[in-house]
């Protein structure tokens, strides 16, 4: 893969970024100033916010786990924000060593770090590009050189797809992911949602960054789905995707719908 580095006037600063505010709740330190003031906002106006991004961690965990369980050796992960340990292939890799992994994200911070995630060469890759043009996005070369898409693949659409607009058309998005996959594929997704609270205030905190917060219901998520398959407990608040154990106090609250799905026929 060819790898370049960024200079740091190519990384918008200006402007809170939902990668780095998501690293700030997770208790992260690659963020600037302007992330950690609007994840303070933001637990200001929806005080469940940290264990939500933790439950959605977890639920990530389990999901990779269960997809790499099932036979998948191949992972894109979009969208996949800063490097938070344990990272997707090192969850994978548990399960199976021989597991590749692409990793595809819109901000260049992310390339910084590259040498933290490129610890296999040929297994894994870093790639600069952006969930709302999925064309471009599957015919990466640095995507192609991991992912073959004549076999099954799981793809990630973790916490992304509410920073889309209904105007930038997520199910759109979603269904051409899908085109591109073979039969015994995965989708793995998790979405935020205003269904269990009023977080208009939390969208708004979203206002000045480099994304919107779109909230959706249930049903609107669920559509997301449309074209797959899902697998058992279905459409569910992350913590409760095949929990490992009880579910932390205040699960009940977390606005976060998360589901894994396999690819039709």
């Amino acid at each position: 893969m060819g790898r370049r580095s960024f200079r740091r006037d190519e990384i918008d600063t200006s402007r809170p970024h939902p990668a780095r505010i998501y690293d700030f709740l997770l208790g992260g330190k690659n963020n600037y100033q302007l992330d950690r003031e609007a994840g303070e906002r933001l637990e200001a106006v929806a005080p469940e916010v940290r264990i939500g991004v933790r439950a959605n961690r977890d639920f990530l965990r389990r999901a990779v786990r269960y997809v790499v369980g099932s036979g998948v050796r191949q992972v894109l992960d979009i969208g996949t924000g800063l490097p938070t340990s344990p990272t997707v292939h090192e969850i994978a890799q548990e399960v199976a060593p021989d597991v590749r992994i692409a990793y595809v994200d819109n901000d260049p911070i992310v390339n910084t770090y590259a040498d933290v995630l490129l610890c296999r060469p040929g297994a894994t890759s870093v790639v600069l590009a952006d969930v709302r043009d999925p064309a471009a996005l599957l015919a990466h070369p640095d995507v192609r050189e991991v992912v073959d898409f004549g076999e099954p693949v799981a793809v990630l659409l973790v916490a992304v797809l509410h920073f889309l607009a209904d105007a930038e058309r997520p199910a759109e998005v979603v269904a051409a992911l899908r085109d591109a996959l073979p039969a015994g594929s995965f989708l793995v997704l998790s979405h935020a949602t205003g269904d269990f609270a009023d977080r208009s205030d939390a969208q708004a905190v979203y206002q000045g960054a480099t994304a919107s917060l779109n909230l959706r219901s249930r049903d609107e998520v669920a559509r997301l789905f449309d074209g797959f398959e899902l697998v058992e407990p279905g459409l569910v608040q992350v913590p409760f995707w095949r929990p490992e154990g009880t579910p932390p106090p205040g699960s009940a609250e977390i606005g976060f719908y998360g589901g894994v799905a396999r690819t039709a026929g």
